[in-house]
């Protein structure tokens, strides 16, 4: 397949530069999803706003919302859950377009790519004439009026800055070259970016923060060895990022032929599922080749060829590293995106080969004695590897916290593939962990060990053999005595509640009331829920 534009280098060689450009779509799933500018809608994962559109933030709808508040701001705001594997493969759209220009490109995760600047900005004329050029060439991908913003800087930190500023500006931001004039353009910039942009964890901004630290300029001020010695690693990787060096090295050689695996196909594949479940003993070999050596790989080259020669080549950057179950995801992004291209392939998949051609030591995993981490859960990790293995990708989930106020609300079943098992609160390519503050209305703990979805059918009946009831402002008939369930009577001997909860007040079609008790009978404890005068079993305890 012939590109246009400068040669085409080879996966493994390095960026003949440290300067770099930094594509973003802000609020990209929102853009996935098919929503236009004009369009009040946000982008939920875990009952809380990740992406807003233009209209929707005009409204005062914000990263972050939980969604009772994001619909109280804009009633008529549309409701879109969070689907990874949609975004990424619409963003290949737009990676297709800009690869006509540029190569190889770096995949950071859907809605953001980078790539050097030397080489397409001689060919184009210059740096502000490249950042025309890509914009116009990924807005030409995309239907509707969305246009990315582009950074150039030296480093991927400060492109990456770059990139949010210009996203604030709406124009593109072009910060002269040297490190003189890279470290003055970050010297005002807020001491977060170095976890927004840099992937550094938001623990160590909160302490920077309380030590006085509040912008990168007073972050370079202090000495390197102290922030090495007060924070480690990742105060040493911050004092980089403020004092403008790049925390990416450039590779001077290419990766050695053992981190490189290949899964040929004998015969041509054209159902994505059967490559996915090779890629991921691809990825679990290189794995382990890399384990072997103590490293872990940062930048991975992710390529596949048809049997007719149509060839899909991308880089894929996590700072953090890049686990098994990672690779794959990003394996299957990649694919699903170019085997659904307008007119398809002309034949099946011929071979998958995933390269590691940037790596770094790794640091390890601390397992503790008491809470956090510990050797049981390595176990789990691996068990529930193993069986996905043998049973398929989508054959075993895992439970993903999604937040809420029932037991049933709080966790979603995913398959474990789409789930990085080493680290679940940190999601392949996802948006930032989800936070868990207390959910206004919700349950005590503990929580119960069984969920019933949907609920039972019951009844609660007082002393006197009459159902209980609440009233508006919360106050009970009379005490519960009895439950019955499926023809049976189980005496009441402790109860607590009720639990008043009303949702959606403000939409008469989906607005719900609900009285939630606690019920000990003499066997066991219930959750039960009254709610338009009928009963309801909605869990049980251990």
């Amino acid at each position: 397949m012939t590109r246009a534009g400068p040669r085409a280098r080879t996966a493994g060689s390095p960026p003949s530069g440290a300067r770099l450009v930094t594509l973003w779509f802000p609020d990209w799933p929102v853009i996935a999803s098919g929503v236009r500018s004009g369009e009040p809608a946000a982008v939920f994962r875990a009952n809380r706003v990740v992406a807003v559109s233009p209209a929707a933030a005009e409204e005062g709808v914000r990263a972050g919302l939980r969604r009772r508040e994001a619909q109280a701001r804009c009633p008529e705001l549309r409701v879109l859950d969070h689907d990874p594997d949609r975004d990424a493969r619409q963003f290949e759209a737009v990676v297709r377009a800009v690869g006509d220009l540029v190569p190889l490109l770096e995949v950071t995760e859907p809605g953001l790519l980078t790539f050097p600047t030397r080489g397409p900005s001689r060919y184009v004329g210059g740096d502000h004439q490249l950042a025309e050029r890509v914009i116009g060439l990924a807005g030409s991908a995309l239907e509707g009026d969305h246009v990315p913003v582009v950074g150039i800087a030296d480093g991927r930190f400060a492109s990456g800055v770059a990139a949010r500023r210009a996203a604030a500006d709406g124009r593109s931001i072009i910060v002269p070259t040297g490190v003189t004039a890279t470290a003055a353009f970050l010297a005002p910039v807020p001491v977060r970016a170095v976890h927004e942009v840099g992937g550094l964890g938001l623990e160590l901004v909160d302490l920077l923060g309380r030590l006085g630290l509040r912008t990168l300029g007073q972050l370079a001020e202090v000495a390197a060895a102290e922030l090495l010695a007060r924070f480690g690693p990742p105060g040493a990787a911050a004092h980089d990022f403020a004092s403008a060096g790049d925390a990416r090295p450039v590779t001077v050689a290419p990766p050695p032929p053992e981190l490189t695996v290949t899964r040929v196909f004998e015969d041509p594949m054209v159902v994505l599922e059967p490559i996915v479940f090779l890629a991921k003993q691809a990825a679990a070999e290189l794995c382990g080749l890399l384990g072997d050596r103590g490293l872990v790989v940062t930048r991975l080259v992710v390529e596949a060829e048809t049997e007719h020669g149509e060839r899909s080549e991308r880089a894929w950057y996590r700072p953090v590293g890049l686990s098994a179950a990672a690779m794959v995801e990003r394996v299957r992004w990649q694919l699903d995106g170019w085997v659904r291209q307008p007119g398809g392939l002309s034949g099946g998949v011929a071979f998958v080969r995933l390269a590691a051609v940037e790596v770094r030591a790794d640091s390890g995993r601390q397992l503790g004695f008491w809470g956090g981490q510990t050797q049981a859960d390595d176990w789990a990790m691996r068990a529930t590897t193993r069986l996905a293995g043998l049973l398929g990708p989508d054959a075993v989930t895992v439970p993903e916290w999604r937040g809420g106020r029932d037991p049933a609300d709080r966790y979603a079943l995913v398959p474990a593939a789409t789930t990085d098992l080493a680290d679940p609160a940190a999601r392949a390519g996802s948006v930032a962990p989800p936070v868990r503050p207390p959910w206004p209305g919700g349950l005590p703990a503990p929580s119960p060990t069984q969920v019933y979805d949907p609920p039972v059918a019951c009844d609660v009946l007082d002393a006197r053999g009459l159902p209980v009831r609440v009233s508006g402002r919360g106050a009970i008939s009379a005490d519960p005595a009895v439950v019955t369930l499926s023809g049976r009577r189980y005496p009441v001997t402790a109860w607590a509640g009720p639990w008043p909860i009303e949702e959606r007040w403000w939409d008469p079609a989906t607005a719900r009331r609900r009285a939630r008790f606690q019920v000990v009978t003499e066997t066991e404890a219930l959750l039960v829920s009254l709610q338009a005068g009928a009963w309801w079993l909605d869990a049980r305890y251990g």
